[in-house]
């Protein structure tokens, strides 16, 4: 691939860049095992010899391995004989290896968990939400004499509504596989608010559902709070709800409302559906939903490894480098986009031959800022809102904040064969 040569542009100059710190909400869950323990203890009744399938998403969870350790030992303690599966739709390629696999990288196999993992994508058809619209559930849950799903309630990238990423979501697309998960998306997000909570409850209502350990995350990728929703507050939908707005009022954020540049180090299935949260960034896929901070101009450098090359998300933004480039996986991420059937995320911007040469593009194609006044911030991945560098311009606003705090600079960043140093900030 050639790449545009940037001697070819004098007078991209960059500004300098300073180092802070965004303070949020720190409260989190200190002895994990324990609550579990403790939110599952009343309802343990009547499980001795019973099969149990536990539901393990696709998402970065915070502490996920131990969360689902301790929920597998604590059924097991029960008289129960567990075993996991995933429930993620169609990622992971939509294939029993590539599910295993992704489930594998968080630390959840059955050599860790000391229970059979069943990765396979086989589904039933329960019935219809819509005439000539099937509901599909795996068929490795409905042979179970008991589901549990371990799902992270958050706000949703791409519609919004009393109930959004969570439990009747882990329900609808991740319990359905593939096919499940095809048939929702085929009615577009504008009508996710409305099937995600029906279908949901239709799932619950006639599969073997006994309970989710519904997670909720603060700023910091902390476990904030750890709650068992029975069934029958599952069909009630009135928890998820309450858990939802309370995830949104713990979300990372990025204290500036506008800047002229935003950088992200990396994109990853592992970090969001979309490979950076648009809820943090503005980028939203769809039309259903809006907000977030405004600038002219964006940025990814690179693909997490965990996301096994599923570059989904990189489409949304104006540059990226040869180093994502070269690590797309294009059956995985075009697998995701036909099962959501929204393709603008995994198109390709243009593409520069290193991190410096993907900013001094972005700089370049700023119109009217003079040279080093431009507004640039600069995170890792939307899960990690703390730390950050924002150009000088930025400085004043920074310090007017009392939730952030100035760390060092500014200092020019020094690149050693394109790759920034950020450290030395």
């Amino acid at each position: 691939m050639q790449s545009l040569d940037l001697n070819k542009f004098p007078g991209v100059e960059l500004p300098r860049f300073i180092k802070i710190k965004q303070h949020f909400n720190r409260q989190k869950v200190e002895d994990i095992p324990g609550e579990v323990r403790k939110q599952m203890e009343p309802y343990l009744g009547n499980l001795t010899g019973k099969r149990i399938a536990v539901g393990v998403g696709s998402r970065g969870v915070a502490n996920i391995a131990l969360v689902t350790k301790t929920v597998v030992d604590t059924l097991k303690e029960a008289g129960a004989k567990p075993f996991i599966i995933p429930v993620m739709g169609s990622h992971g390629g939509a294939t029993p290896e590539g599910q295993a696999e992704l489930l594998a990288s968080f630390g959840i196999s059955e050599s860790a968990m000391g229970v059979p993992v069943d990765a396979s994508i086989d589904v039933e058809t329960i019935g219809e939400f819509e005439p000539g619209s099937p509901i599909y559930v795996c068929k490795s849950a409905l042979e179970a004499d008991g589901i549990v799903i371990i799902p992270r309630i958050k706000p949703h990238t791409c519609f919004r509504g009393p109930i959004e990423s969570g439990i009747c979501k882990m329900l609808v697309i991740g319990l359905g596989k593939r096919l499940g998960a095809d048939s929702v998306h085929s009615r577009g997000f504008d009508r996710f608010a409305e099937l995600i909570p029906k279908i949901g409850c239709m799932i619950a209502q006639k599969t073997k559902v006994l309970f989710a350990v519904a997670l909720v995350e603060n700023a910091y990728e902390d476990t904030y709070k750890i709650e068992v929703v029975p069934k029958a507050d599952i069909l009630l939908l009135e928890r998820e709800a309450a858990l939802l707005e309370e995830a949104r009022s713990l979300m990372g954020r990025i204290m500036f409302p506008k800047f002229d540049i935003l950088v992200i180090d990396e994109i990853g299935k592992n970090i969001s559906g979309d490979g950076q949260d648009p809820n943090v960034t503005g980028l939203y896929i769809t039309k259903c939903v809006s907000g977030g901070p405004e600038f002219k101009k964006s940025i990814i450098l690179d693909v997490t490894e965990e996301s096994h090359g599923n570059a989904n998300g990189v489409g949304m933004v104006d540059v990226t480098t040869r180093k994502l480039f070269d690590k797309i996986d294009y059956i995985s991420m075009y697998t995701n986009a036909y099962t959501s059937t929204e393709v603008e995320a995994v198109k390709i911007p243009m593409v520069a031959a290193t991190s410096e040469d993907a900013l001094r593009m972005a700089v370049k194609m700023c119109n009217g800022i003079g040279t080093g006044q431009h507004k640039i911030v600069w995170i890792q991945n939307t899960l990690e809102l703390t730390t950050m560098l924002i150009s000088e311009p930025l400085l004043a606003e920074a310090e007017a904040n009392s939730n952030i705090e100035v760390i060092s600079g500014p200092k020019s960043l020094t690149f050693v064969e394109g790759e920034p140093q950020k450290n030395l900030i």
